[in-house]
């Protein structure tokens, strides 16, 4: 049978070419309409011989056709898993959203390639079109964030399907600070990594506070508590999985005296923020929610702090930052710099500044974090 169709394709190609030099454009129409109903109706049953054929002919049929008829054929086939990939990639290419849109949402036909090429060089609408896929590589979405529009961006973050980079997760942070929408749209996302949830979180309790003390300034203390604790409550439900793992691995090495320096340091070189943040924590006697509170704070003291209180060496608080700005994705810090700060800073003076930060936060007594 393949060797049949393959014989039999120029013959076909030749017959509709024919017919469709003299014929009219509502002929080319009906043509177009009976080639898909034969196609569709028989889809699961013809080769990939088969396929090819169908995929001339659909290329030859759709040259000077309205608009409205190639959008109905996009439509049709654009849920057809095995449909002829070259008039996909055509009806994708499309200018008018109205073609493309179909197939560059559903069709499973397409391919990467050609979906990155669009979502590089095309507009909005067609941006919008592929937000909407039920699965998004990072690849894609990468271009979405960085090129796509406000409703784009958030279509991209809501759709469950979307994987996010760690590149991505930063920006998408980052501009969340100024848009309580797409703050939204990332904290509800199930698989957001907790350093990134943490930020978000204390973006956005800084946000909600400003707005409500600019309504109510005479309330302005009660609301900074309010929004605090419930910032608090807040964190705390979204604990994942992974982060009560990490907790019961390094409590686990805590108890059986196996917790030391070197594992910390180890855990910030593999960019384990869960397990450095419990870790730190445990060898400085504190709360894990004080060593995340200062970890994902922009400025780099905290930490610097926290590991003096523990009695870390400098090589080990390099690794710790190292992992800070990998994870944020900021720019790197003069480490010769902090490096001569942490060497000068003394034990009782760390002491006395994470007493006073711990007091600001309103945090309870120090309990070990294992």
């Amino acid at each position: 049978m393949r060797t049949k169709t393959a014989k039999s394709s120029e013959n076909l190609l030749d017959e509709l070419q024919s017919a469709l030099s003299h014929g009219t454009v509502a002929r080319r129409v009906e043509t177009l309409r009976r080639v898909t109903d034969l196609f569709i109706n028989n889809a699961v049953d013809y080769s990939d011989d088969h396929v090819r054929v169908f995929d001339d002919v659909f290329q030859c049929l759709i040259e000077q056709i309205e608009t409205s008829a190639k959008a109905l054929l996009a439509d049709r086939l654009a849920t057809i898993p095995a449909a002829p990939p070259k008039i996909i990639r055509t009806l994708a290419l499309d200018e008018v959203i109205e073609v493309a849109g179909p197939v560059l949402t559903k069709s499973e036909r397409l391919d990467e390639t050609t979906l990155i090429e669009i979502a590089r060089s095309k507009g909005q609408a067609h941006l919008k079109a592929i937000s909407l896929r039920r699965v998004l590589s990072e690849a894609l979405t990468d271009v979405l964030v960085a090129r796509g529009n406000e409703d784009v961006v958030q279509s991209t973050v809501s759709n469950p399907g979307a994987q996010l980079s760690e590149g991505s997760l930063t920006d998408l942070v980052t501009r969340a600070a100024r848009d309580d929408d797409l703050a939204a749209c990332i904290g509800l996302r199930p698989d957001l990594p907790r350093h990134h949830y943490l930020k978000l979180i204390a973006k956005a309790s800084l946000s909600v506070r400003r707005k409500l003390e600019a309504a109510h300034p005479e309330l302005a203390d009660e609301v900074s508590s309010v929004v605090q604790e419930a910032a608090q409550r807040i964190r705390a439900a979204a604990m994942s999985r992974q982060t009560e793992m990490a907790r019961a691995l390094v409590k686990s090495l805590h108890d059986d005296g196996r917790l030391n320096e070197f594992q910390v340091t180890t855990f910030a070189e593999q960019g384990k923020f869960d397990e450095t943040n419990a870790g730190l924590a445990a060898l400085a006697g504190v709360a894990v929610e004080t060593v995340e509170n200062m970890m994902i704070e922009s400025r780099t003291e905290g930490v610097m702090i926290l590991a003096k209180v523990a009695g870390m060496q400098w090589s080990s608080v390099r690794a710790i930052i190292a992992m800070r700005e990998k994870l944020s994705g900021g720019s790197q810090t003069d480490i010769l710099t902090l490096r001569d700060t942490y060497e000068a800073l003394r034990s009782s003076t760390a002491q006395q500044v994470l007493r006073f930060h711990r007091m600001q936060r309103g945090a309870t007594s120090p309990t070990p974090a294992a």
